[in-house]
């Protein structure tokens, strides 16, 4: 039965709890790539964050609009090391690769999580620019966000059924 779920035609549900799998290991390596940026390089986490509280992350006392942008530019690096990672595991185990030559592939591949990354980073940096919400929830929130509308692409665009 694990032979039947691991292989590329084990059915719509199957290969959506797969994607769920990737998209999980991606999340998680998008995150520490995240958070090391946002600790370090572009520092986008404010006093009271979750991840300065919980985790120890140095803080930095800054307005909204520069917390918003930084938090783009540490969005868009983690993402650029969790998107490569990503489309080998969906094409090594989730969907089946072909439809198009392997560098069209990955490039639509990259550039629909782009649409999607650019979307739901928009979304979540406005909602710090204007709210002065969380960086860790706004995060959150763009991380979801990114799930639903990859999983679409990906799944009806991008690779063969």
């Amino acid at each position: 039965m694990l032979r039947r779920i691991l292989s590329r035609d084990s059915g719509a549900f199957w290969q959506f709890v797969k994607y769920a799998a990737v998209g999980a290991f991606s999340t998680v390596v998008q995150a520490a790539a995240f958070y090391a940026l946002a600790s370090t390089v572009c520092k986008c986490l404010a006093p009271g964050d979750w991840a300065v509280e919980l985790a120890g992350l140095p803080a930095v006392e800054i307005g909204d609009a520069e917390r918003s942008v930084r938090f783009a530019v540490a969005s868009a690096g983690a993402f650029t090391v969790a998107n490569i990672a990503c489309w080998l595991l969906n094409r090594a185990f989730v969907f089946t690769p072909g439809k198009y030559r392997w560098w069209k592939e990955f490039g639509m591949f990259y550039a629909a999580s782009a649409v999607a990354l650019g979307l739901s980073t928009g979304l979540s940096a406005a909602l710090i620019h204007a709210r002065g919400m969380m960086t860790t929830l706004a995060a959150a929130i763009q991380a979801a966000t990114s799930f639903l509308i990859n999983y679409a692409m990906r799944r009806f665009v991008i690779f063969k059924g």
